[in-house]
């Protein structure tokens, strides 16, 4: 019976070639995987599920996709991958959908709604005729939708990214001058950027219509985010760069590249941005244009407003909020959104885990003593500071000490060389808290000096040379970046494994900003998810935006003592009802003027520590135990304790049970440490937990087995018998990993029986050796 890809090879691709996608410069892209793959974190471990995949995307031209189609075996309906077909489309940003047996054809055309049943494929014409008929493209408009990308630098854009540049282009030819692109930090906001300014560019694309290519002027509010592109990403246009700077204004070149701060205007000078003509740029591109310059107060909104005539394209990491509603209200509604949620779906972005970390002073709040002086001498206000005030009117080195003690810990029972980023409440508090770091830390500072680092404005020069080398893959140190301000955006570190939050965070906006900084994903450094530690409650409360975000989805909570040890069992998080979102608090106002007092003494504790993932599904969470949580995921696979054990006792069903378990977060060694049972067979801790089983240590089991079965030993001779019982010994020390043909024949002591064929020969053979170990673990697990 012909398969679905009998189907494809011989019925779904002649009728597509027949339909003309596959001459120039049309294409036809079989087998597509568009996503990466959703990242599941379980335990300490990460793995991808499989990306999403399309069986055709067919392209007009070869960066712009017009179609997709779903093919399934002659022997199913035609229709019957249409719903799959309709799914990718919506992903995509396609407007037809076709689903086909290689015999019958369903069309779904979302420019007019309606599904049918078509004879053969529409050529590529007939389809893109549809399209800018719908669109109101005029030929002109149409035309430059098509100009080539840049590919010579060897990155083909990801799909929403050729979405967000065609949906610009589109945009820009319809005559829209105000355009927002909203895209989370780290799916590439600067590449799409690139891409739009080349197509223009490389068009000869200008309001007036003359034959000239366009002035574009690239802004945003760092040094970091105009010169990092101007060097890299936009390369390519050479020397018609400029970056306007130093009070020059230069007229004779096509891409510009400028910060704010050094055109607008201030009490010494009128404005640099004056000495251009209000049409003298044809496109703007306002970079993280929620900070400042489409704001109603922000003297930066009247560069954009005296460029009135240019077209200006505004990109922001942050949906719309209170914080930013100005630049909403400025640019419109966004053409094109791609959240973190989608990025997380997709396995573009790393999922996190938040750990909320509560000390007894944050918890209870802190008053002095009648009488208490600060460090400086003088008679601390007699009132109760909470974690708000802290290190803004009151700062206490004791919490600082405890928190740099709790983050410390939590790296040396992870990764000690984990790249962390440390946001503090100010310049200052970054350097109390880098100082009680490296003291915690003085067993890898004594071989690596700049172990832990402080970058702030006051470094200069030298905070910037520790910034690119924490940035620098192939570099260990800087492990630990202390700061307030400066790394809130604009820096690539892609291996950040930790977001430290020792900072009251009000604005939305910035701290979806600092969360970005751990979002980059890269498999080939082990980086697939990264963790969010909150000492201050700013995460857990601003995650309250769950489509564009996400919720944390398996909470777990732990109270520590004041070495940070563990007191209490982990928990989890399960779905629950969607509470009543928090009222937003004002933004911080970090540069208002602080009178502090320093307070060195007390004693401080960690009292709780709870921890989120995002589970699967993205679902939001309540608390429960973490043993709970596996409980109640092993009933929902398995009636009862006996359907579990059988299944577990044949090997090829235990790695299913395994895969199935790791999908919904579930890692058996995390969960041996979490539940206190180490020794415990992972089968008699799952029976144990879900369905009140016995709770036996694999030692136990081993020894029964020994005790009970000596029939199954004595069938074979005397060292292939001892060959079997080093088996015994080694899942006794490690588990059913020692299961492993013919890995642990390689290993001390079975190796000094021979190489892995003079060992099956003491069986009798391969055959007979594979058995005998398979015999051996259905044995094992037939005891009730």
């Amino acid at each position: 019976m012909p398969n679905e890809a009998d189907t494809c090879r011989r019925y779904v691709v002649p009728r597509l070639q027949a339909a003309g996608w596959d001459n120039e410069p049309h294409r036809i892209n079989e087998q597509v995987t568009f996503t990466d793959g959703r990242i599941i974190v379980a335990g300490r471990r990460g793995r991808r599920r499989p990306g999403k995949r399309a069986d055709y995307i067919l392209r007009f031209r070869p960066d712009l996709a017009i179609a997709v189609v779903e093919a399934k075996p002659t022997y199913a309906t035609p229709g019957e991958g249409l719903q799959q077909a309709k799914e990718y489309a919506e992903i995509l940003g396609l407007r037809f959908a076709y689903a086909t047996n290689g015999h019958g054809i369903i069309e779904f055309d979302y420019t007019t709604g309606l599904e049918r049943e078509i004879d053969a494929f529409p050529t590529p014409e007939e389809l893109w005729a549809r399209l800018t008929g719908n669109e109101s493209l005029s030929p002109e408009a149409a035309e430059r939708l098509l100009t080539p990308a840049y590919h010579l630098s060897g990155k083909t854009p990801r799909y929403y990214q050729e979405i967000a540049i065609n949906r610009a282009i589109q945009a820009v030819g319809q005559g829209r001058r105000r355009i927002l692109l909203t895209m989370a930090t780290g799916t590439g906001k600067t590449v799409v950027a690139f891409q739009i300014c080349w197509k223009l560019w490389s068009s000869r694309w200008n309001p007036g219509g003359e034959y000239r290519r366009p002035r574009i002027l690239y802004l945003a509010d760092r040094n970091i985010l105009v010169d990092d592109p101007m060097a890299k990403i936009f390369a390519p246009f050479g020397d018609a760069r400029w970056k306007i700077a130093n009070g020059h204004a230069v007229k004779s070149r096509e891409m510009y590249f400028a910060i704010y701060q050094s055109i607008a205007r201030d009490v010494n000078r009128p404005g640099l941005y004056r000495e251009y003509a209000p049409d003298f740029f044809d496109l703007v591109i306002v970079d993280e244009c929620h900070r400042g310059s489409a704001r109603d107060d922000s003297n930066w909104r009247e560069i954009l407003e005296y460029f009135e005539p240019a077209f200006q394209i505004g990109m922001t990491a942050t949906p719309r909020r209170q914080d930013n509603a100005d630049t909403y209200n400025y640019f419109g509604d966004p053409i094109y959104t791609y959240s973190l949620r989608q990025g997380i779906d997709d396995g573009f972005l790393a999922p996190y885990r938040v750990h909320r970390v509560v000390t007894t002073w944050d918890a209870a709040g802190w008053r002095p003593s009648q009488g208490d002086l600060d460090r400086y001498g003088r008679e601390i206000p007699d009132e109760e500071y909470h974690t708000g005030e802290f290190e803004r009117i009151v700062a206490l080195r004791a919490r600082t000490e405890a928190v740099a003690r709790h983050l410390t810990d939590f790296l040396r029972r992870t990764d000690r060389f984990a790249k962390t980023i440390v946001f503090c409440v100010d310049q200052e508090h970054a350097e109390e808290m880098r100082r009680a770091l490296n003291n915690l830390n003085t067993d890898l500072v004594r071989q690596h000096p700049d172990y832990v680092c402080r970058v702030t404005s006051d470094e200069g020069d030298v905070g910037r040379g520790h910034l690119s080398n924490f940035q620098d893959l192939e570099r260990r140190t800087p492990v630990i970046l202390t700061t307030s301000q400066l790394l809130t955006t604009g820096v690539d570190a892609p291996t950040v494994q930790n977001i430290v939050l020792v900072r009251v965070i009000n604005s939305m906006t910035e701290f979806k900003q600092i969360i970005g900084r751990g979002t980059r994903v890269r498999d080939d450094y082990g980086k697939l998810f990264f963790s969010i530690l909150d000492y201050t409650g700013s995460a857990t409360r601003l995650f309250a935006d769950p489509d564009f975000d996400g919720e944390p989805s398996i909470e777990t909570e732990q109270t520590i003592d004041e070495e940070g040890e563990p007191t209490e069992e982990e928990t989890v998080i399960t779905p629950e009802p969607e509470d009543e979102r928090p009222e937003e608090l004002p933004p911080d106002e970090d540069d208002a003027p602080r009178r502090k007092f320093y307070f060195d003494g007390g004693q401080v504790e960690i009292a709780a520590h709870l921890v989120y993932e995002l589970d699967p599904d993205g679902n939001q969470l309540r608390v429960v135990q973490f043993t709970d949580y596996t409980a109640d995921k092993v009933r929902t696979l398995f009636r009862n304790a006996v359907e579990l054990r059988e299944q577990w006792s044949d090997p090829d069903c235990r790695r299913g049970i395994i895969d199935r378990l790791e999908e919904r977060g579930i890692d058996f060694d995390h969960l041996a440490e979490t539940a206190n049972q180490p020794d415990a067979d992972p089968l008699d801790l799952l029976c144990h937990l879900a369905f009140n089983g016995p709770l036996r240590t694999r030692r136990e089991r081993a020894q029964r087995l020994r005790t009970e079965r000596r029939d199954f030993f004595d069938q074979y001779g005397p060292e292939a018998r001892q060959i079997l019982e080093e088996l015994l010994d080694k899942y006794t020390e490690h588990g059913t990993a020692q299961f492993l043909i013919p890995d642990v024949l390689e290993l001390p002591p079975i190796c000094q029986h021979g190489n892995v064929m003079e060992i099956a020969v003491k069986f009798g053979g391969e055959d007979r050796l594979v058995e005998a170990v398979r015999q051996l673990q259905t044995i094992l697990y037939q005891a009730a």
